[in-house]
């Protein structure tokens, strides 16, 4: 805990100053600072580290990057909510519900090899048929068949089988 508490008194101020100027926001900056602190802490290797400032840029650096997808996806998730009725609009609690949902679909399927991913996102969102998806992907019908059922069982299960 002291080794941690070190760490967090001499690169904090370093690490919210090094992100406020990636983000260009102080109240961002912070949060992702506080949880990349958060991060380094629960995993383990506090007491190890001989360089804290490459850590800390390497765990902040993926944070960084949820955070920008997230934002991205929340952007076209809220675009796509401006085209519905007002009376089919969803209310606030379901709005949040949705958006946390499309967050951890996205973070499932980006698990997933590309030809993967690709296959479900096209018989999913464009309305392919498996046909035109094998053309698409330059695969046979079977190994599409394989790619979906392979992405469902990822979006559902979390890719345990």
């Amino acid at each position: 805990m002291d080794t941690f508490k070190a760490l967090y008194t001499h690169h904090h101020g370093w690490l919210n100053n090094w992100l406020r100027k990636k983000m260009g926001n102080q109240s961002d900056a912070a949060d992702l600072a506080q949880d990349t602190f958060m991060r380094v802490f629960l995993s383990g290797h506090v007491d190890s580290l001989h360089e804290p400032r490459a850590f800390l840029t390497t765990v902040a650096t993926g944070l960084l990057s949820n955070f920008h997808r997230r934002k991205k996806l929340e952007q076209a998730y809220l675009e796509a909510l401006q085209y519905l009725p007002e009376t089919e609009s969803p209310s606030p609690e379901v709005k949040i519900i949705m958006l946390e949902t499309l967050v951890e679909i996205d973070g499932l399927l980006d698990q997933l090899p590309y030809k993967v991913r690709r296959a479900f996102l096209l018989s999913q969102l464009d309305g392919m048929s498996q046909a035109e998806i094998a053309r698409d992907l330059d695969v046979s019908i079977s190994t599409v068949k394989r790619y979906i059922v392979q992405a469902v069982q990822q979006c559902c299960f979390g890719g345990t089988n």
